[in-house]
């Protein structure tokens, strides 16, 4: 029996848990911690790198009380982050600017420069994509890929660029911060587009770098996930409550290890995550890529192992927004004129659950009224930063809740979407595992269900999902698993949900409307928002 502490790093906050890990893994303590994302009219969107580390010095002690176990207990600190950020660091690993984060889309004009221009495949000159795509098993054709926000800070803060030392994802800043030694993970390597995926290459790519003009010197070493980076420094451990020289771990992203933590780390197993983004992820054994779908097989934590990767920026995102705007708006109008969250005896621990049990009320298809959850654009199937969310179909009679519901289903018809996009290249699986904060909702387990007409799985937790899979990076590097196929006997499912016939039904009607709201809408996203 060892005990690990991993942090979760998203995209609004940190999620600290200290696991006991023996033949399973088992929450101890947690706590979360949020911070700010600066969004800008001009696409933009960035976080700060000391807002990141003062929450974690605040959740790690926290967390520590709950677990009831001391610092000196801890053998292992891993992580699961939030991706294809860039964070340009100086020697000293001090950040240089607030964090570029993957929701940035500033570098519209670097993307022309770089590569959308000429004769072009979806969005990419033909020439580069086909030489990327040979090399990397992906291309930087959107115009939220890394290497783009890093020529960005190059042609716009040429002052803040002589500065670059390295150049770090989320994690990797973090990690540096606590070893002084500067990294990345196979994952995040590839999420930067730039490293040869190639047997016998595995490195960062000399004439991907030439091509796309990356100084190779700005690029940090790459080790596995299972990895000791180092011992944790003595100024940081005493700034987090830890003890000088616990072991710290390479780590994963998100697209790596929600997956494993999800149980899902066999070739064929397909999970759908939830959280502030959304996606569908299938195991596979080696490099896939749908160009014109913008889907590609992203390296995992596992050497030898590929995520086959559909992502929606916005999915629990979409809920936050309508919560903020709908159920709770900024003149005070409520769901009902009271504050359920003080009301009904303690049933309601927020008004996220009072939300859904005014959805379930609603029918199934919302009467017709369909959301599209596209509030910072879109990246797969199609590839739009002016694409925009909508309600569609709204009458006299629809009132808050049919559109609260419509929001829920338009996440999962979005997810059935890349479910069909990705059976066209490979065979995703006929049980989701369903994970992240919209998992511990059923009603929207049960509309997944109904809308993909495929059995959906849940496990305990499903909100800590990636903060497990961290656990497991730490059991495999410690000798404790012998791989990250032993995780799948570690973490069972704990709840099914079977589709119901006669609301896939309807569910079809609506998909079918859903996903020509795009193409019958393209010009009019562009008029507005280009």
């Amino acid at each position: 029996m060892k005990y690990a502490i991993t942090y979760d790093i998203g995209t609004t906050g940190v999620k600290t848990c200290v696991f006991e890990i023996s033949d399973s893994i088992r929450l101890l303590g947690s706590a979360s911690k949020g911070y700010k994302l600066y969004v800008f009219p001009d696409g933009g969107a960035e976080q700060d790198p000391e807002e990141w580390w003062a929450a974690l010095c605040e959740t790690t002690p926290i967390a520590l009380a709950k677990a009831g176990i001391s610092a000196d207990q801890i053998e292992g600190i891993s992580f699961c982050s939030q991706m294809q950020g860039v964070v340009l660091v100086d020697k000293e690993g001090n950040a240089i600017r607030r964090a570029l984060s993957y929701m940035d889309q500033r570098a519209r004009e670097e993307l022309k420069k770089g590569i959308a221009h000429g004769f072009q495949i979806a969005g990419a000159n033909v020439p580069k994509l086909l030489k990327s795509l040979v090399i990397t098993g992906a291309v930087a054709a959107s115009v939220k890929d890394p290497v783009w926000k890093y020529k960005w800070v190059e042609a716009h803060e040429p002052e803040n660029f002589k500065k670059v030392h390295k150049w770090l994802d989320v994690k990797e800043y973090l990690i540096g911060r606590m070893t002084g030694r500067f990294i990345m993970t196979p994952d995040s390597a590839f999420g930067a587009e730039l490293f040869d995926i190639r047997p016998g290459h595995q490195c960062w790519s000399p004439a991907l770098c030439k091509m796309l003009g990356v100084n190779m010197e700005h690029l940090p070493e790459v080790i596995p996930s299972t990895a000791v980076v180092g011992g944790l420094r003595e100024q940081q451990a005493t700034e987090l409550g830890l003890k000088a020289g616990t072991s710290v771990f390479g780590g994963g992203g998100d697209a790596s290890l929600i997956g494993v933590g999800a149980g899902c780390v066999l070739p064929g197993d397909t999970h759908v995550y939830n959280g502030t983004s959304g996606w569908v992820s299938t195991v596979v054994e080696k490099s896939i890529v749908d160009a014109n779908a913008m889907i590609a097989a992203v390296t995992g934590a596992e050497e030898g192992k590929f995520n086959y990767f559909a992502e929606l920026e916005t999915a629990g995102k979409c809920l936050e927004w309508v919560k903020d705007h709908l159920a709770l708006d900024e003149i005070g109008i409520y769901l009902e004129t009271k504050n359920v969250t003080d009301s009904y005896e303690g049933k309601y621990t927020s008004l996220y659950d009072y939300m859904t049990e005014v959805c379930a009320r609603v029918p199934a298809g919302c009467n017709g009224v369909i959301f599209t959850p596209w509030l910072h654009g879109n990246r797969c199937p199609f590839e739009d930063p002016n694409a925009r969310g909508m309600f569609f179909n709204l009458s006299l009679e629809t009132g808050k809740s049919e559109m609260i519901r419509s929001v829920l289903e338009g996440v999962c018809f979005h997810m059935r979407w890349f479910l069909e996009a990705q059976d066209k290249k490979i065979k995703t699986a006929k049980t989701l595992r369903f994970v992240g904060g919209g998992a511990l909702s059923a009603l929207t387990c049960q509309i997944l269900a109904d809308v993909t007409g495929r059995t959906v799985e849940t496990v305990n937790s499903p909100q800590n999902v990636g903060a497990v899979g961290a656990a497991v990076t730490v059991a495999v590097g410690l000798g404790m698993i012998q791989g990250f196929a032993d995780a799948k006997k570690m973490i069972p499912a704990s709840q099914t949900y079977q589709p119901n016939p006669a609301n896939k039904a309807v569910y079809d009607k609506n998909y079918a409307v859903y996903k020509n709201l795009y193409k019958a809408n393209k010009a009019n996203f562009a008029a507005l928002n280009g």
